[in-house]
């Protein structure tokens, strides 16, 4: 009981709908400052110069948590997004790729693996590049 009340105050219990909201909370702070150095870390970007005739991609962020099977949140997640809806392709993109499973992949993958006897392993990857 008391480790619940310890890791409660590491984290935040709220998911913040706006940037200024986060802002007013240190938790959420040091999660966007971690997605910061991941990108870093992981040489994501560049700055180059903007290209005649195109327009700049916005970004937004977006805060979960992260919750354990009972309900405990164990982590606050910030991840700055690209706003690629105003995408135009040939102009801004040629192609992209989104590194989310679809469940059909995944049933296909489960079944060939009960097939040959596999054992199977979960676990989180914080950014994935």
């Amino acid at each position: 009981m008391i480790n619940e009340f310890m890791h409660d105050a590491f984290v935040s219990q709220i998911e913040p709908k706006k940037i200024d909201d986060a802002l007013l909370d240190t938790n959420w702070i040091e999660a966007m400052q971690e997605e910061l150095n991941q990108f870093e870390r992981s040489k994501v970007w560049h700055i180059v110069p903007r290209p005649n005739n195109t327009h700049v991609l916005g970004t937004r962020w977006v805060f979960r948590n992260k919750m354990v099977e009972n309900g405990l949140i164990i982590r606050n997640k910030a991840r700055l997004v690209a706003q690629g809806y105003r995408q135009e392709e040939g102009i801004d993109v040629d192609e992209s790729f989104a590194p989310v499973a679809r469940l059909e992949a995944i049933r296909i993958f489960l079944e060939f693996a009960a097939f040959k006897y596999f054992k199977i392993y979960q676990m989180d990857v914080k950014s994935a590049f």
